[in-house]
């Protein structure tokens, strides 16, 4: 089908003779030019003969190269695809550059497509309603914990963010009624978080989290927003899903803002006018 001719040059890469491997290459690279590429242009590009585009062209079910052409802008045109390989241990600056940018618009897209709104708005009812906030998470979802803690004191409710287990371990068994406990999570597998998560629900709060899909974390939390994204955690350090989980913290405390409405809003101008005298003035004086 059309939709996944991009994921499917990918997944047959390696089984490519050298020359077909070349023209998917070049396409994988940047497809959104390569739809603009005349045959001459493409065969250029790769280093190959014409026949040999054609030939590509016909083992991925094009009738020709306007044919397959036209299939890719329509892959293009379904969305952002995971297009770019995973980082290779001789890529240069520019190949691991372009891949890593690749990957987290991929994902963040592909993230867009398949979120839960009902969960977002679930969470949103949550957290709105907290009595205080904890955020919980280790490693880089440990940073994610505390831009949530930046974001959500604005609030005008207790929120803190925690990163140590023990601290975690010991926060959970003291909540009680009112208090919301979010539990941020790539694998949502990490036994210390999972355990704690349980801490908290039996102590009275509601437990959220940002986790995988069908985890042993979304097991024990009251309400998740479940994100599934492809990524090579156990070679290189977590990048695509961070940003998912950046972007969904920043989705929950937009969407705690206007669940405050307007007479809100002159608090958080307060906020951010105590940040002016910090700042020299922008060039130009203005």
């Amino acid at each position: 089908m059309a939709h996944d001719l991009l994921d499917r040059l990918r997944q047959r890469l390696e089984e490519l003779n050298r020359s077909e491997r070349k023209v998917a290459n070049v396409i994988l690279d940047d497809p959104t030019t390569a739809t603009t590429m005349s045959i001459a242009s493409l065969a250029h590009a790769a280093g190959i003969s014409e026949p040999t585009v054609n030939r590509f062209c016909r083992n991925f079910g094009a009738k020709g190269y306007p044919d397959f052409k036209i299939k890719l802008a329509q892959s293009l045109a379904g969305g952002t695809p995971y297009v770019t390989r995973a980082v290779e241990p001789d890529d240069n600056a520019a190949q691991y550059t372009q891949k890593i940018f690749g990957a987290t618009i991929a994902a963040l897209d592909e993230a867009r497509r398949e979120i839960d709104m009902e969960a977002i708005k679930r969470m949103v009812d949550y957290l709105t309603q907290a009595k205080q906030i904890h955020f919980f998470g280790l490693g880089a979802s440990g940073a994610v914990a505390q831009d949530a803690q930046h974001k959500f004191f604005r609030f005008n409710l207790p929120v803190m963010a925690y990163v140590d287990v023990l601290m975690q371990r010991m926060i959970a068994a003291a909540c009680h009624t009112g208090d919301v406990v979010v539990v941020i999570s790539y694998t949502g597998r990490t036994r210390e978080l999972v355990d704690i998560a349980r801490v908290a629900r039996e102590a009275g709060a509601v437990v959220l989290g940002i986790t995988a899909p069908d985890s042993p974390l979304s097991n024990e939390c009251t309400a998740t927003v479940e994100v599934s994204t492809p990524e090579d955690t156990d070679h290189y350090m977590p990048m695509t899903s961070r940003m998912i989980q950046l972007t969904l913290i920043d989705v929950l405390a937009t969407g705690v803002t206007l669940r405050r409405g307007e007479d809100f809003l002159p608090h958080l101008k307060k906020i951010k006018d105590s940040l002016r005298e910090t700042r020299f003035p922008p060039a130009g004086g203005a």
